[in-house]
């Protein structure tokens, strides 16, 4: 005799409970790097992310072993989220490449605009904590920089290829100094709560970069 198949309760199925901890551990760290962009990695509590993503307190450690471990995490996560902003501008292959770069610093400044000039960079937030930060964080954070660095100067190679910047611009050092540049333009864009500290970068270093008009 044929079974008849068995009917499935409406609604969506239940999880299980590696899906429930994986979702967790995923909502905190977001509320984390939401966190870190605004107050930074000393003034940000655990608790207040643990109420942000409603999980009871004292749960922090069934997800993180500590809170070095969540920096750690949030790092990872940052640097691999902002990379993959980059490339989308960066790789772009119907602009130009100096248009690129463009491109991104205005996507960049429409997303602090946003958000009232209260976010930054998580990455630049810590670098400016780093004194006060598990030592562990710094090579990382190099790390995540010298990824963006190495995408940029990619560019700017290709800008120079295209005769859009100097031929003897040294495209890894500018790469490096944009985000020294960039870095300080965003802290103080948060400061005054404006973009124009991001509008004189921006200028400035365009003009640093183009060819000298014979």
């Amino acid at each position: 005799m044929i079974k008849s198949p068995v009917k499935r309760k409406p609604g969506r199925p239940k999880k299980n409970s590696d899906t429930v901890f994986l979702d967790t551990r995923e909502e905190l760290i977001k509320a984390g790097l939401a966190a870190l962009t605004i107050k930074g990695y000393s003034s940000t509590g655990i608790d207040e992310i643990l109420k942000v993503v409603q999980v009871p307190k004292g749960s922090f450690y069934h997800y993180f072993d500590n809170k070095e471990a969540f920096g750690t995490e949030l790092i990872e996560a940052y640097g691999q989220y902002f990379a993959k902003k980059l490339s989308h501008w960066f790789y772009d292959t119907d602009t130009s490449p100096l248009n690129r770069l463009l491109a991104f610093i205005a996507d960049a400044k429409k997303g602090m605009q946003k958000f009232e000039y209260q976010r930054g960079c998580l990455i630049g937030n810590l670098g400016q904590e780093m004194v006060a930060l598990p030592e562990g964080f710094r090579k990382q954070l190099i790390q995540v920089f010298n990824d963006w660095e190495m995408k940029t100067a990619h560019l700017l190679d290709e800008a120079k290829a295209a005769g859009e910047i100097a031929k003897t611009i040294n495209t890894a050092q500018m790469a490096y100094y944009f985000w020294v540049g960039w870095e300080g333009a965003v802290l103080r864009a948060k400061l005054e709560q404006s973009g124009e500290p991001l509008d004189l970068f921006t200028s400035g270093f365009i003009a640093l970069i183009k060819p000298t008009p014979h």
